[in-house]
């Protein structure tokens, strides 16, 4: 569960869940390894930072995951569910919105530490 992360979004006219995707790990990956080499406090900065490291250079993300085009509500459906059950279904919580992580805590009513924006 902490090595993978499920992202919803929407491309507008004109635009390639690709290109999103593809932005998305740019701007994330050199913001955490900048992170990660700046910080002080982090014992494990070497290793980490060589664990990121290439032939071609830096990388965080895996190159083989695509995006997945959410066609119908049923689809959509789908997908939530899979993403609010994968922690329990790894054995981390007994129900998915006691996972700390999730927003299943905010489709069951409460509100869980990241916000969620529906458009």
């Amino acid at each position: 569960m902490t090595n993978h992360l499920h992202l919803m979004v929407r491309a507008t006219e004109g635009h390639m869940l690709q290109d999103i995707l593809r932005d998305f790990k740019k701007f994330t990956s050199k913001a955490i390894l900048k992170a990660i080499a700046e910080n002080q406090r982090e014992s494990r900065k070497e290793w980490l930072l060589k664990q990121f490291s290439t032939s071609e250079g830096n990388r965080f993300w895996r190159s083989d995951n695509k995006p997945i085009e959410l066609w119908s509500n049923s689809v959509i459906d789908q997908k939530l569910n899979y993403i609010h059950q994968n922690p329990a279904e790894e054995g981390l919580v007994f129900r998915a919105e006691d996972y700390v992580y999730s927003c299943d805590n905010d489709y069951a009513g409460g509100h869980g530490l990241l916000d969620i924006w529906v458009i």
